[in-house]
């Protein structure tokens, strides 16, 4: 994104991630038809990617590609269905032009689908009209296109964003959020599955799960969005469900984290036996809790931690085994003064030592832009700097790039920086 934030942009949250980095809460940073169940060739070497001849230590090297309000891709919703593979087609040759080995398919944005669900509509981003069947199977294809280039293939699923609008009566005809009204809780001119209920829990996990069965998707992928971000001056309304499920709990928070917690393992649990191969990764806000309030935090001043905000215990989720990687969203520079990166990074180095789970940094090439109003990111050495500081801790596995349109144009020639101080050899992903 010169855009706000990631969030912001992807659900048209106020605010920027500076703030939400700073002293006000803000959106975090603002998500094979063939038989085969991994990458076919080693990355890089389908489309002629450099360096092809030789081999790195393993790493992951991803890209999210954002189809919420048609961030990435499509560039544009009604396209027809020859432009919109093609489009895809040309990110996935992107990625493999950067020598990267691994990209995150946002295939259920807003309780809809980029396959033909069983249980849910087909996305508007598609077609423009919730519902309406595109004429092609865009993850089916994605999976085998991406496997035939040696790339991995993690689907991207939004849990409870129902609609960036706040007006059932938008949704399509037989959506499940107008069949089961009460599943539902408008908040901040938006609609969201309530999390306190056990049914919606179970609903949108098999809905996720709808397409985990039926393609050999790498892994399940998961970024920020549990409760929403605080907006001022709205209240999140779960009375009824708090006090039909809630009473044994000491508090609202500690109840609604309890309630994430459940998605977070049952889902871990339920993905080892459905496909065992496939990876569960989230990619959270990258401040769990600040020192300042918790003496195992990290020590930043973050205006938004997803303990305390998100009702997020991404912490536990760690050290309980329950994912397999984590891809914190450390979308500050080098020396922010609130979150500064090589702060955050060494603080997750040490929060997954020992655990068996793998630490990937996001990092926000959408960020790098010559005309942006903070110095270093206006450097186009930044974000490989990023990745000299991250090659210190030996617990970062790899690094996520938001997002794939930047991948692509790379406006500042950050990425392609990165790619000539890091990436001059290809790598399997780990």
């Amino acid at each position: 994104m010169a855009y706000i934030g990631r969030r912001g942009l992807l659900a048209g949250a106020a605010g920027a991630l500076a703030a939400a980095a700073g002293a006000g809460p803000a959106e975090a940073a603002a998500g094979r038809a063939g038989a085969a169940a991994g990458p076919a060739r080693a990355p890089g070497r389908a489309a002629g990617g450099g360096g092809a001849g030789r081999a790195a230590a393993r790493e992951f090297r991803g890209m999210w590609i954002a189809t919420v309000q048609n961030v990435d891709w499509p560039s544009a919703s009604g396209l027809a269905a020859r432009e919109q593979r093609a489009e895809l087609i040309a990110l996935l040759d992107t990625a493999v032009r950067r020598r990267l080995n691994a990209v995150v398919l946002q295939v259920r944005p807003a309780a809809d689908s980029f396959w033909p669900s069983a249980r849910e509509p087909w996305s508007q981003w598609l077609t423009g009209a919730q519902g309406k069947d595109p004429g092609w199977d865009p993850l089916g294809t994605a999976v085998a296109e991406a496997h035939a280039r040696g790339l991995e293939l993690h689907a991207w699923f939004n849990p409870y964003r129902v609609a960036n609008h706040g007006d059932p009566s938008r949704l399509s005809a037989g959506h499940p959020a107008r069949r089961n009204p009460d599943w539902v809780v408008p908040y901040g001119g938006k609609l969201y599955y309530n999390p306190g209920l056990p049914q919606v829990r179970a609903f949108v996990q098999e809905a996720m799960l709808d397409a985990v069965s039926r393609y050999p998707v790498d892994g399940v992928h998961w970024d920020d969005y549990f409760y929403p971000y605080p907006v001022e001056g709205e209240y999140f309304d779960d009375d009824d469900a708090y006090a039909e499920y809630g009473a044994s709990f000491g508090s609202r928070a500690a109840w609604r984290r309890h309630n994430t917690d459940m998605l977070v393992s049952e889902m871990s649990r339920r993905l080892r036996q459905v496909r065992p191969a496939a990876r569960f990764g989230v990619s959270p806000f990258a401040v769990w809790r600040n020192r300042d309030t918790d003496p195992l935090g990290s020590p930043t001043r973050a205006g938004v931690q997803t303990y305390d905000d998100l009702y997020a215990d991404t912490r536990k989720w760690v050290t309980e085994g329950w994912l397999d990687y984590i891809v914190p969203q450390a979308y500050w520079q080098i020396g922010h003064p609130q979150a500064d990166y090589a702060a955050i990074v060494p603080w997750w180095a040490r929060t997954v030592a020992g655990t068996g789970v793998d630490l990937y940094v996001g990092e926000a090439l959408y960020r790098c832009d010559a005309q942006s109003s903070t110095p270093a990111w206006r450097d186009p050495a930044e974000l490989s700097r990023h990745l000299t500081l991250a090659k210190k801790y030996a617990e970062v596995r790899g690094h996520v790039y938001f997002s794939a349109k930047q991948v692509a144009a790379d406006p500042n020639g950050a990425m392609a920086r990165v790619v000539a101080d890091h990436y001059q050899a290809v790598a399997a992903p780990r």
